[in-house]
């Protein structure tokens, strides 16, 4: 969610034959639909202008809750501190007693705290441990979820802090670089790398990469992306943001092809009289062939939108209507809410969106705690209860239905390794390990004194590892800071990784990452590796 700036600132066959070639375009109609709704699977999908599953046409009602990331102390240990669990499900709880479908949420930080990526190119393994519970906590309450990439707005330092690490500056008009290949050709790349190891991150509770992860609806390139005020004719035409879209929408296909894709705007435009010409036009960025979805964010009654109810009906049933008839695409009307009379507004909007053919909707914002008022919905708000025969009303229209699930400690038995930009000591293969285990070693940040470093442990053989312990040898003038995702202790020159309490078994063809923080330097790698006493094989990370 953001504002807009000050709108003057922006923007002849015969009939056999004929009835031949429509009987062909009928068939090929229809073998392109059944081949874009896909065989049998557990994820959403397009169904030309609706989201389905498994063909069948599926419609929700969600809501945003943006901060969920940063549920928990942001320092000390991972599992105990870092996160807090309890709140993280409390919140989801919360949901599903409301009946909120799915889920928007940011999936980007560049500050220190809680940040995802701090620093060029660092990815802080902490911050994604805690966003694996939120995937975990969203699968045990039936709650999917659509991770945002990265923010157009300052906030969590967004574009602007990519510009910063190629020198350049953001704000207004500045942070239109950012879109530009030949002004800033390391935020492509930093963007890419980021999306690069976000989508091959494995979830350290299910050891499923988010890339394969049924519980994730879709993903949005950016929270309300615009290329503005650059020139007039690029306000309007929205060729470069276009260009961006096409190149970044394909990037992430071509790592993630199970997940829907949206572009995140805001649906601003002179033409619907909401907002003004932003770089970004509406048809032109969601007819980007990589984008499954259209979005819109409509907030009437900002003193810029200054819209009553029914002109609010027709701004959406425009936007609607645009997304099925000319991009051939489903609608989400991403963020939207009012300032006051909260029930009556959502009983007409809702009601009308569902009577438009709305395919999804997700109000801004759902909070945890106490408070309200504003966009600040809590639970137990009055509005609420409208809300919940919307989400009854679009389950009711719904002929698909996602799949039921909840969280596991089994890891997924397919493990790769993760890419990383980070610096990584050379592994050699151990010749002469176990046939029963496998270890990979990847340095993940270094500074002066210190690094972080993951340690994945995989079993090879045949039979389960029972409350397992993982020993190795440091090099010299290497010690413990601390460590998380299991029990971490060291008497020079050993490190002891013994099993957390949550998962003290690790199952043929599973595997486990502990991670820690490390005095001295980051190389060279440890030696020794041992699962139970035995001698694990060395690969590569």
């Amino acid at each position: 969610m953001n504002v807009p700036l000050a709108l003057g600132t922006r923007r002849v066959l015969r009939p056999v034959a004929l009835a031949v070639a429509i009987a062909l375009a009928v068939a090929m109609a229809c073998v392109m639909l059944i081949a874009r709704a896909g065989a049998a699977t557990t994820f959403a999908q397009r169904c030309g202008i609706h989201f389905c599953f498994n063909g069948k046409t599926f419609y929700f009602a969600g809501a945003n809750t943006y901060d969920v990331f940063t549920y928990g102390g942001s320092w000390g240990d991972t599992e105990t501190t870092y996160m807090d669990k309890a709140r993280i499900d409390a919140h989801f709880t919360h949901l599903q007693a409301d009946k909120v479908t799915v889920l928007r949420l940011w999936m980007f930080s560049h500050e220190s705290w809680h940040g995802f990526e701090p620093s060029k190119g660092v990815y802080n393994d902490q911050q994604f441990a805690l966003f694996d519970y939120v995937i975990q906590s969203a699968k045990a309450h039936n709650v999917m979820l659509i991770p945002v990439f990265e923010n157009y707005w300052e906030a969590y330092g967004g574009i602007d802090t990519r510009l910063a690490w190629e020198g350049l500056t953001g704000g207004h008009p500045g942070r239109a670089k950012f879109f530009n290949k030949q002004q800033c050709p390391g935020c492509f790349t930093s963007y890419k790398n980021y999306i690069t190891y976000a989508l091959n991150r494995v979830n350290h509770y299910s050891g499923i990469r988010y890339k394969d992860e049924p519980a994730i609806f879709a993903w949005e390139l950016m929270n309300e992306p615009r290329y503005q005020d650059v020139s007039q004719a690029e306000n309007t035409s929205g060729a470069t943001l276009r260009a961006w879209v096409d190149e970044m929408g394909a990037h992430v296909k071509s790592i993630d092809s199970n997940h829907l894709l949206g572009a995140g705007l805001e649906g601003h435009e002179s033409r619907y009289g909401f907002g003004g010409n932003e770089g970004n036009p509406f048809v032109f960025i969601h007819q980007s062939p990589s984008i499954d979805f259209t979005s819109a964010h409509p907030y009437p009654t900002e003193g810029w939108a200054g819209l009553d109810i029914p002109r609010t009906k027709t701004l959406i049933r425009a936007w609607i209507a645009d997304s099925h008839n000319v991009v051939g695409k489903p609608f989400y009307m991403g963020e939207w809410n009012v300032h006051s009379d909260w029930s009556n507004w959502w009983s007409q909007i809702y009601t009308d969106f569902e009577a438009a053919g709305g395919d999804g909707s997700g109000f801004w914002w759902y909070k945890d705690g106490s408070g309200g008022g504003g966009f600040d919905t809590t639970f137990g708000a009055a509005q609420l209860n409208v809300f919940r025969q919307h989400s009854a009303n679009m389950i009711a229209k719904s002929a698909g239905t996602p799949p039921t699930s909840s969280p596991t400690s089994a890891p997924s038995p397919s493990v790769s390794p993760s890419p990383s930009v980070s610096p990584s000591p050379s592994v050699s293969p151990s010749p002469s390990g176990s046939s029963s285990c496998q270890v990979s070693y990847k340095v993940d940040s270094t500074w002066g004194g210190g690094f972080n470093a993951t340690v994945t442990v995989r079993n090879t053989g045949s039979t389960t590892f029972s409350n397992w312990v993982l020993t190795f040898t440091a090099p010299s003038g290497v010690s413990l800071g601390n460590g998380w995702n299991a029990t971490w202790s060291f008497a020079a020159p050993t490190f002891t990784v013994r099993a957390p309490a949550w998962a003290p078994n690790l199952a043929p063809a599973a595997n486990w990452a502990p991670a820690f923080t490390g005095n001295g330097p980051s190389s060279p790698a440890p030696t020794g590796f041992k699962l139970n006493g035995l001698t694990c094989a060395v690969v590569a990370a």
